[in-house]
């Protein structure tokens, strides 16, 4: 992907990790969540907490890549824990 876009400038380089998630429950309602983390693509790769694109991917406000951050930093931002957290109040609904 870095050989992809060498050409493509700093601020076209934008990116984001997209997290759906659903909740069926037999009888019930069906919920659909989304979560986003968007962020840019760097030149390089950097860190090792990761896998896949989180060494190239820096999120918004941030100069470390999704792999250079702690794993907590990474669960409290991510796409994924957002998702999460937005599936809360309905899994909380159901008790």
């Amino acid at each position: 992907m870095l050989g992809q876009l060498g050409d493509v400038p700093d601020e076209r380089r934008g990116a984001a990790f997209v997290c759906a998630a659903a909740l069926v429950v037999p009888g019930g309602p069906e919920t659909v969540v989304h979560g986003e983390w968007r962020g840019r693509i760097v030149r390089a790769p950097r860190g090792t907490n990761g896998f896949g694109y989180d060494p190239i991917f820096a999120p918004d406000g941030e100069e470390r890549t999704s792999a250079e951050l702690t794993p907590d930093e990474k669960d409290a931002a991510s796409h994924r824990g957002r998702a999460m957290r937005a599936l809360l109040p309905h899994l909380h609904a159901l008790t």
